[in-house]
């Protein structure tokens, strides 16, 4: 009987001992699947952070040669607005042409009709 006794309280501790040996090994376990899960989860973050940087990296290329084109483009209009009339130029042709009134001219054929009827009128009227 005291041989049981002493193995009794040693078989209880083996027994406490290999449970708790179990909650480890399962605490090991659960740790191991987090740590696994957590390194997936950071992998499919890098891969998605490369991506979108990828696809920023193009979009800043793509509006650097928008850019690249607009002050082209721009360099054009300036040079270009070089050969345009300013307004007080247009302002100074018109006053010129105003002056002039080439519709109101009269042409040589004109002036020799007026002079004939002029003529005609003096002639078939003396009294004037």
């Amino acid at each position: 009987m005291a041989q049981e006794q002493t193995t009794d309280p040693i078989n209880s501790l083996l027994a406490e001992f290999g449970t708790r040996l179990n909650e480890v090994e399962e605490k090991q376990r659960l740790l191991r699947d987090r740590a696994l899960l957590i390194g997936e989860n950071l992998i499919s973050t890098k891969e998605e952070n490369n991506n979108e940087n990828q696809e920023l990296r193009n979009k800043v290329n793509t509006l650097e040669t928008e850019i690249k084109d607009l002050k082209k483009l721009m360099k054009r209009v300036i040079n270009e607005l070089e050969n345009f009339v300013r307004k007080e130029e247009f302002e100074i042709l018109k006053k010129q042409f105003d002056m002039f009134q080439p519709l109101k001219l009269a042409r040589v054929k004109d002036v020799e009709d007026m002079i004939s009827q002029h003529l005609n009128l003096k002639t078939s009227n003396p009294s004037k």
